[in-house]
């Protein structure tokens, strides 16, 4: 007997992550994790496909392995835990196991600082990884510098993350960059004889970020670019003379398009060899992604390979050094992380009606792991409806309805629009547990990529000035769309929620419109100008997205305006909309303040609104949050629209 998605389903999903393929596409490492009811905790392990005969066996019994890796000879893995460490410590531990000789795996290394980034040397001699370092300060706090903390992290005013090579033959570890700055990922380069890094050198510019190359030999850096560039990854050429990065020049500020690009080590000449109008990068929603340490760009043989999000799905693409691009995969899924070798390629692909599972390309894509066919054949998931229509502009907007489980051909039925964050990510082909919920406890779900989501041209992208303006208009004109095409849609009984960015909108929305009868605001931004000195990005975020350039703060009396008429906060009076707040009490992406102040307005002219505050979590609640407080979030969401859409 089929059935919808239901909360308690969030215990029966398997996440995938992490594949790492070895060479001749043999065999394949990578994380399964699966949350537990009983501990409140994600409980995750290492897992080895044999790719030849299509076997799975797990390598490691948890409960929290990830970020395997293969040693260039095939014969030991190294992957991360906390096996010793209890939760309210800090720290990561590095562990080794000799897989060819079937011996325990053992813990090589254990720092408070955290452990990452974990490479194999070509040579199979050494590991390298970065870690912070400095004090933690536990009582009192004396601070000099910001960002004060950090979403995910916590207080990080007196941390630098920095980059170590561990020798595995002595199990000895040696500190390799040192000052003021953050090492942002690495990567052994020319063999074993350099190592390319990438490092935020301004903590007031951190969106800044350049590679430099350290010398074994040495033991020195030289700096490779000139601060004229936001770096996120990099990848090293298999002949040691190239250096790929995927990042943007900041031509438009934040929102420019990352892209792909190469530096000559030798010239130091720096070209874009992947232009065309989609950014690359995946940024699909989902809600049932796995631990995440994979490399987004790969360089293999003469192809750099490289994840791309188009119109709502993402592709995997490949490109040469001369700038000649090619699809790989594609098609309506999100092709989520991925492995190359020089046979094969093996990815976690989800689709809007299909969770995470293996897959291996060769000729063609093949399906290999069943870890959620048990859940998937018990459900009766509601396909969604593609549906696009050109804004009072011209532009062309994308969106999907999922219909409700119990649908019933000519009766109307109640309906939630969903807003995501970002703004530059978007809805489309990943799989959403909570619309499907939605779906299941009788509502239609609707949702949108208006102008601001990525997956689009450069220009659909940047908003940047004009929050609240041409994206709040598309927003409403879907509902109009909706409302002309879908005759099955109660529009007596809509509601709206969203997430930051989203959270932000919703509150845009039901100062400026009272058509929805209930909205849930999450982890969402109220005021502008005191987000600007509260959150970890907000001091220079703000000022590119809100006022529309850096250094363009909101005490500058040119940009007070820009900050102010932007802000939900001031069109408060105008509400009459019933709101649900959400927010994590360590959210320091969009802090505590911002659902404090529109609750209190709210609260004191007598509009009908609630607060809900999850101590512990932070601004990814929704994503990676305590099961329980994933399933108790879902049940508020749901309490509230039923009692005023139903």
């Amino acid at each position: 007997m089929t059935k919808g998605l239901e909360i308690e389903d969030l215990y029966n999903i398997i996440l995938l992550s992490e594949p790492n393929t070895l060479y001749k596409c043999t065999k394949t490492l990578f994380t399964s994790a699966k949350m537990s009811k009983e501990k409140d905790k994600y409980v995750s392990r290492i897992w080895l496909f044999d790719n030849k005969n299509m076997v799975f066996n797990s390598v490691t019994e948890g409960p929290n392995d990830h970020s395997p890796i293969w040693s260039p000879d095939g014969k030991k893995i190294a992957f991360l835990s906390r096996r010793t460490l209890k939760d309210d410590e800090r720290g990561d531990e590095l562990w080794i196991y000799p897989l060819e000789y079937n011996f325990n795996p053992h813990m090589a290394l254990k720092l408070e600082g955290g452990i990452r980034n974990i490479r194999w040397s070509p040579d199979g001699r050494k590991i390298l990884f970065i870690s912070n370092v400095g004090e933690y300060e536990d009582d009192v706090k004396i601070i000099e510098k910001i960002p004060i903390w950090f979403n995910g992290k916590g207080f990080i005013y007196n941390l630098f993350s920095h980059l170590f090579i561990f020798d595995v033959d002595s199990e000895n570890y040696s500190k390799v960059t040192h000052g003021d700055f953050n090492v942002v990922q690495a990567e052994w380069c020319s063999g074993a004889q350099h190592i390319a890094y990438i490092s935020a050198d301004d903590y007031l510019k951190p969106y800044v970020r350049d590679i430099y190359l350290y010398n074994i030999e040495t033991e020195e850096s030289i700096k490779l670019t000139e601060g004229k560039h936001s770096i996120w990854e990099i990848a090293c050429s298999p002949d040691g003379r190239f250096i790929a990065f995927r990042g943007h020049d900041l031509s438009r500020g934040l929102a420019t398009q990352p892209k792909i690009w190469i530096i000559d080590i030798g010239s130091r000449e720096i070209r874009k060899i992947y232009d065309l109008d989609y950014a690359a990068e995946n940024t699909v929603n989902s809600d049932v992604r796995g631990i995440g340490s994979s490399p987004g760009i790969q360089w293999v043989n003469k192809y750099i390979y490289f994840p791309t999000t188009v119109k709502g799905y993402v592709h995997l693409y490949k490109v040469d050094i001369e700038g000649n691009v090619e699809k790989v995969i594609q098609g309506n899924f999100v092709v989520d992380d991925f492995s190359v070798s020089d046979e094969c390629i093996v990815s976690i692909v989800m689709s809007q009606i299909s969770l995470p599972e293996i897959y291996v390309f060769k000729d063609n894509l093949k399906k290999v792991s069943r870890f959620n066919e048990d859940l998937m054949s018990k459900l009766d998931l509601q396909k969604p409806i593609y549906f696009s229509f050109n804004a009072s502009d011209g532009f062309p907007i994308d969106g999907w309805i999922i219909r409700p489980t119990n649908y019933i051909r000519g009766r109307k039925h109640p309906m939630i629009l969903e807003v995501h964050g970002g703004p530059a990510s978007s809805y489309g082909g990943g799989f959403m547990h909570e619309f499907h919920v939605l779906s299941n406890k009788g509502y239609i779900v609707a949702y949108i990529n208006p102008r601001g989501s990525s997956g689009y041209s450069e220009e659909f992208r940047d908003i940047r000035g004009g929050y609240g303006d041409r994206d709040y208009k598309d927003i409403m004109e879907a509902v109009d769309y909706l409302k002309k095409s879908f005759d099955y849609i109660d529009f007596s009984r809509v509601g709206v929620t969203g997430g930051s960015y989203g959270g932000f909108m919703t509150n845009w929305i039901i100062g400026h419109t009272n058509i929805f009868k209930a909205a849930v605001t999450q982890r969402s931004i109220s005021n502008w100008i005191s987000d600007y000195g509260t959150t970890d990005i907000g001091y220079y975020f703000n000022e590119d997205q809100i006022a529309g350039g850096f250094d363009r703060p909101f005490w500058d009396e040119k940009y007070f305006g820009k900050y102010w008429n932007q802000s939900p906060i001031k069109y408060v009076d105008n509400v009459k909309t019933p709101l649900l707040l959400i927010h994590s009490m360590e959210d320091y992406r969009c802090w505590l303040d911002q659902a404090l102040q529109i609750f209190t307005a709210l609260r004191k002219r007598g509009i009908e609104s609630r607060l809900v505050l999850f101590p512990g979590e932070n601004h990814d609640l929704s994503r990676e949050g305590k099961p329980r407080h994933r399933a108790k979030r879902l049940e508020e969401m749901i309490k509230w629209f039923d009692k005023f859409l139903k």
